[in-house]
């Protein structure tokens, strides 16, 4: 009996020798992590997209938002390039980066989310516009890749420079690894080339990889490529009706939105040109198409690699853009064409398809989202969140928490229009309060007023909303600290300061204001608002607030 079962013992043994490299086999590989693409136009407004917008042209953009997930309330903390980008790479509120406007701002002690994922073996690329901090094209840390330029950067190779210059082959420059490289061609489409020459040939295919790839487009002054030159000429555009100077659309404006009307960022003035502002969009618009066809290349040449169906691609903007709302252009502001972006995210087996998923999502939060599908802890810095739970469906949207919505813009004495500007959105009421300047506050249901034109800031109604909405966007602007400032930097000019002699002249001062001297309520507009205080306003008599009674 021993010796049977020695041998059944030495039979079971043989047989999982046996079976082992069959079940080795037979086991299925370990997930592999997404690769990410990030796709980041400048000044793309939220709506300027061809599944959004009839008659404009998108197929990519398109194809995104039908196999992929559409956010419809993606939204940015500050509406100005470096700022924003700022917040992108670093996961941290402008008062915190301290990358404040367009201008020589330092990046010192700033860490970018892509070191991350450097760190947990991702390789990383750079390819374009950078703009934030000082004119400097120079390889940042946390990329393995870099391509790159100064500021701005230029659509053609010679913009800019004179005829003589061109002659003798002067060209706009590159930063191709720490290289200076004459730029080729239009620039959406010579990005594109490193792009994809980098998928094709510069990457480690054992590696996951994370490409940042940073239009030019569609800024300001846009130029189209020369095959999209002839596009949209019959493109019916439809300006805002908020654009019209009339008393109704002024009723209830800060003064200072009525007096950029008539300046580089308003539509009588804008750029300081007499151009038509609808065939400056048409322009636009045209200049977003070849933006669409790298998107196209770069999705096919994933398709080509068998890349596509392991790899994110996220289409977002830097900022939104405003197109004559009351009476704008540009962004800065805290008004909803200036806060909000396009966003689409691309996943298969990860972001649904054909979806519109309403939930807010922040440039703030999206460092933590891109760690996160990469299977990387956030940094304890990181103010934002991951939206990879409702992103991916574990959680549904009518259950996600959201915390206030709160924006910062700091006034850029380059470009003195927009003042200082703080706002705080909650439950969907939006307050705004400006900093520095005398003028109104502002307030909007933008349930009942999507298109802001009825602020409610002395409403009876809303005397409560409007006391609380104070209280939350000033504690909810303090610092890392604690505390509470206004960053700027240095000036070195008066700025972009011209107006129209022939627009229209400064804005008067709201008629609520104008009051006869020696009035007994001159002094109530020191004193917290309450209702007692209102009654007292209404009556035309002095109100001081009853000291609390201390404990007895």
């Amino acid at each position: 009996m021993q010796s049977f079962a020695k041998a059944l013992r030495a039979a079971f043994v043989a047989m999982a020798a046996f079976m082992a490299p069959l079940a080795a086999r037979a086991a299925p590989p370990p997930p592999k992590p997404y690769n990410i693409v990030f796709v980041l136009v400048d000044d793309l407004r939220y709506d300027a997209m061809g599944f959004l917008m009839p008659g404009l042209k998108t197929p990519n953009i398109d194809f995104l938002a039908k196999n992929g997930t559409y956010f419809p309330n993606a939204v940015v903390t500050s509406s100005l390039c470096s700022p924003s980008r700022a917040t992108i790479l670093t996961g941290q509120t402008t008062r915190n980066h301290h990358i404040v406007d367009n201008n020589n701002s330092s990046e010192a002690g700033l860490v970018y989310f892509p070191k991350y994922l450097q760190d947990a073996g991702y390789q990383t690329a750079f390819f374009g516009k950078w703009h934030m901090g000082a004119d400097n094209d120079s390889p940042r840390p946390g990329f393995d890749r870099w391509v790159s330029f100064k500021g701005q950067g230029t659509y053609l190779p010679t913009d800019g420079f004179t005829d003589a210059e061109i002659a003798a082959g002067k060209r706009r420059l590159l930063n191709v690894d720490g290289q200076p490289v004459p730029q080729k061609g239009y620039i959406t489409d010579e990005l594109t080339d490193y792009v994809v020459d980098w998928l094709d040939h510069g990457r480690d295919p054992a590696k996951p990889f994370f490409i940042y790839l940073g239009h030019k487009a569609v800024h300001s002054e846009a130029v189209p490529a020369e095959r999209h030159a002839r596009q949209y000429v019959d493109l019916d555009i439809k300006m805002p009706e908020s654009m019209a100077n009339t008393p109704a659309n002024n009723r209830g404006k800060p003064m200072w939105v009525l007096n950029q009307r008539n300046s580089w960022h308003g539509v009588d003035f804008f750029y300081h040109t007499d151009r038509d502002l609808k065939e400056y969009y048409r322009e636009y618009l045209k200049t977003l198409s070849a933006v669409d066809d790298s998107l196209g290349r770069i999705l096919a040449d994933l398709k080509r690699q068998h890349l596509d169906k392991n790899t994110m691609v996220v289409f977002y903007s830097d900022n939104g853009f405003l197109m004559g709302e009351h009476g704008l252009i540009d962004k800065r502001n805290a008004y909803e064409p200036s806060i909000r972006v396009p966003m689409v995210v691309y996943a298969p087996g990860l972001a649904p398809a054909g979806v519109t998923n309403p939930v807010r999502f922040r440039n703030l939060d999206l460092a933590p989202t891109f760690l996160d599908v990469a299977g990387v802890k956030a940094p304890p810095q990181f103010e934002g969140k991951s939206l990879l739970p409702v992103l991916d469906g574990k959680v549904a949207p009518k259950d996600w928490p959201e915390d206030d919505f709160v924006y910062e813009y700091y006034w850029e004495w380059t470009y003195p229009q927009t003042p200082t500007t703080f706002a705080i959105e909650h439950g969907r009421i939006k307050y705004i309060q400006y900093h520095g300047v005398w003028d109104l506050e502002e307030l909007y249901d933008l349930a009942k007023d999507p298109d802001e034109m009825h602020n409610l800031i002395d409403e009876p109604a809303y005397l409560e909303t409007k006391v609380d909405l104070r209280k939350r966007l000033f504690r909810a602007l303090a610092n890392r600290e604690g505390s509470h400032s206004v960053p700027y930097t240095g000036r070195y000019s008066e700025g972009v300061v011209w107006r129209n002699e022939n627009g229209p002249g400064a804005a008067d001062f709201p008629s609520r204001w104008l009051k006869a001297p020696d009035r007994p309520d001159r002094m109530n507009g020191v004193y917290p608002d309450s209702p007692e205080k209102a009654a007292a306003d209404n009556a035309g008599e002095a109100f001081r607030p009853q000291p609390k009674e201390g404990p007895r």
